[in-house]
């Protein structure tokens, strides 16, 4: 019997009672996230049974069953509280994840090998975690929203993940180096950073996922569609450039017209620091961050490499700022 999309992203077989954790078992599992390699030795050649295996196993052994699961939300001062609920992101972080979930569930239900069918499964679960946790967020600090709009099974389901997997994989390299900034610069308490850690963590786990997914998937398909596929490749990019650019328009349920900043992870700093990071800046920070975060797992995976190489790529052309705020200099800096 075919399972309902909502069945593959809120059912986890292993999944455990947040309330047994002990302090132990959470650091455990927090460090088992961030760290892992494959124990077959030599190459993992994409399309190949070993790499397939120790994609699947890479997801699976780095799961962390109690954070973001474990939440105890900080009470923040008035100051910090308008901070948090005056970013223009929570309409459109709710719904993505709530896009996402359901885009990475309808293409796990297509996929026949085992292997791979689980670990997108997990991440469909895993986007429905952080849908959960905004939510929650949302609600604990009265951040008002508009009506989400209804979640519709896509038509074409391979295009819908691909959108949401390279959206991911731009999105997130910014968002290691805002996160950064975020903390350095202490905009925020820590309690919330912190809260909000294992989140960015899983992003870095979910792009990576899909990285090796992708070069599987064009390992393993036969000659003649590759065209097409690289063809549609084109095509999301091209989606994705269209929206950035600010040419989708979106509506809640109600109808209403509903804008948000598609770009606040590129042009958000200002929002969490209190000092002006340039761009130069930025980028390398962000360069940083996507090192460090992708350092604990083999490196025999592919990571994503468009966004880091094109923001090297702009990086070379822009001057240096020696007299720009450091974050370094900034009180809490880190």
């Amino acid at each position: 019997m075919t399972k309902s999309l909502s069945d593959i992203y809120t059912t986890l077989p292993e999944a455990r009672d947040p309330g047994a954790a002990t302090a132990d078992a959470v650091a455990k599992a927090d460090f088992n996230a961030r760290h892992w390699s494959s124990p077959v030795a030599g190459p993992l050649k994409p399309g190949s049974p070993a790499h397939k295996k120790a994609v699947a196993d890479m997801f699976r052994d780095t799961f962390n069953p109690y954070k973001p699961s474990v939440i105890e939300w900080p009470e923040l001062d008035a100051e910090t509280l308008h901070r948090v609920t005056s970013l223009p992101i929570w309409d459109i972080a709710v719904q993505t994840e709530g896009k996402a979930r359901l885009r990475m569930a309808a293409y796990a239900r297509l996929i026949d090998d085992p292997d791979m069918k689980d670990a997108l499964s997990r991440n469909a679960w895993e986007e429905n975690r952080h849908k959960e946790v905004l939510s929650k967020m949302v609600e604990a600090y009265g951040i008002p929203l508009a009506s989400e709009p209804p979640y519709i099974e896509p038509r074409d389901v391979e295009w819908a993940y691909m959108v949401t997997g390279f959206s991911e994989c731009v999105d997130s390299f910014f968002a290691f180096g805002l996160f950064a900034i975020a903390q350095k610069s202490a905009f925020f308490p820590p309690a919330l950073i912190d809260t909000f850690e294992p989140v960015m963590q899983e992003e870095c786990r979910h792009i990576l996922l899909f990285a090796n997914w992708l070069a599987w998937h064009r390992a393993t398909m036969p000659w003649w569609k590759r065209p097409w596929f690289e063809a549609r490749v084109l095509g999301v990019w091209f989606f994705l450039l269209y929206e950035r650019l600010g040419m989708v328009t979106t509506f809640d349920a109600d109808g209403n017209r509903h804008e948000q900043d598609n770009n606040f992870t590129v042009n958000g700093t200002k929002e969490v620091a209190d000092v002006d990071v340039k761009l130069r800046d930025m980028i390398d920070i962000c360069l940083i961050e996507n090192e460090r975060r992708f350092s604990g797992y083999d490196p025999r995976l592919l990571r994503p490499r468009l966004a880091p190489n094109l923001a090297r790529i702009i990086r070379f052309f822009l001057p240096r700022t020696p007299n720009s705020a450091s974050l370094e200099s900034q009180p809490g800096a880190a």
